[in-house]
């Protein structure tokens, strides 16, 4: 075979169209990324390479990027949800609007797949505790189990015993200490519950320590007071609780949530804690409120002989009253009404 020998200038001239078609090439590049890019915001004095995603700002390097950042106080985040009109709405915007409703379906889907939004808001343990506690006269509510007071409720009850035993948050206000009991039982009195924190011998002496305000007072100079739950937050009133007496006896006839929470408070705080004034029961059969008027004395008409009453009497006569309902009470300023304690009246016990 013989070798096909290309001639030398031939060569010379493809090697020439090559540099010069790369040269071309290189210059465009370099128009168009002049073109596009402009020097840096920042410092002026070098060619910018990089740009703002939220406020476009061009920037050289990355010094430049923290100073503008620092400077306008920008965050540097793009603002997804922002208006883009019809001519400017190019490709890359259309790809933004697809990536931002892909995040909002993951998102959504992320939440339904969440064990706290599925879990019921009552279980199985909290109604078995409110219906307990219904047959003790107290009313116990619930929140969902997304809140920490009620994952931290450890409240107990003891089916045999018909025991509750009930986590205990105890609050003293002098001396700004807060404390936690688990399994206090309802029938321990307030003085035992105090005994171990602000008893001058038989209490902790950590606690002691931390309670002597409480502790170098009497005990008769010391009350124990609960929140009413269920009223407007201008209007927060509580009910004082007896030491003497145990903890059921206390908490009857009272609406709890979650667990008892009861503030320890010395006698110079305790016009700071107002109490709830009884309701005010509808008086039954109220008389009506008559005014005495004085008539005229009748006159005889000279025509017909026949007596005509004044009718300024029966004008001035107020209109009648309606009488109360039998069992009706008005409501105190502030407290909030709940439709279910009339819907928990109507439950039968189990």
């Amino acid at each position: 075979m013989s070798a096909v020998i290309l001639p030398t200038a031939h060569i010379m001239s493809s090697a020439e169209n090559k540099v010069e078609n790369s040269s071309t090439e290189e210059e465009e590049r370099g128009k168009k990324r002049k073109m596009s890019l402009s020097s840096c915001g920042v410092c002026g004095s070098e060619e910018a390479k990089y740009r703002c995603p939220a406020c476009l700002t061009h920037s050289c390097s990355l010094p430049c990027v923290k100073k503008h950042k620092e400077v306008s106080g920008c965050s540097g985040v793009r603002n997804k949800t922002a208006f883009v009109t019809l001519s400017q709405f190019d490709e890359m915007a259309l790809l933004s609007d697809y990536r931002f409703l892909e995040d909002t379906g993951r998102f959504a889907d992320g939440a339904t797949r969440d064990n706290l939004v599925q879990a019921p808001r009552v279980t199985v343990k909290s109604k078995k505790l409110a219906s307990n506690a219904r047959k003790m006269n107290i009313t116990l509510r619930f929140l969902p189990i997304t809140f920490s007071k009620s994952r931290e409720n450890s409240t107990f009850f003891l089916t045999k015993e018909k025991l509750f035993l009930w986590h205990l948050k105890l609050i003293f206000p002098q001396s700004s200490s807060e404390f936690t009991q688990r399994r206090v039982s309802d029938k321990q009195t307030l003085k035992q519950i105090l005994t171990s924190y602000i008893h001058p011998t038989e209490s902790d002496p950590v606690t002691r320590q931390k309670l002597k305000m409480y502790v170098q007072a009497r005990f008769d100079h010391v009350k124990v007071f609960m929140k009413v739950e269920g009223r407007k937050a201008n209007s927060v009133r509580y009910h004082e609780l007896d030491i003497e007496k145990s903890l059921r006896d206390n908490l009857s006839y009272k609406t709890l949530i979650e667990y008892p929470v009861l503030h320890v408070v010395l006698k110079d705080h305790w016009k700071d804690y107002p109490l709830k004034g009884p309701a005010k029961n509808d008086k039954v059969g109220q008389e009506k409120e008559t005014a005495t008027q004085v008539s005229p004395s009748p006159q005889r008409s000279p025509t017909t002989g026949e007596t005509n009453i004044s009718r300024t009497a029966q004008e001035m006569e107020p209109p009648p009253q309606k009488k109360a309902k039998r069992g009706d009470e008005e409501q105190e300023e502030g407290e909030i009404t709940d439709s279910s304690d009339e819907d928990d009246k109507n439950i039968p016990c189990d």
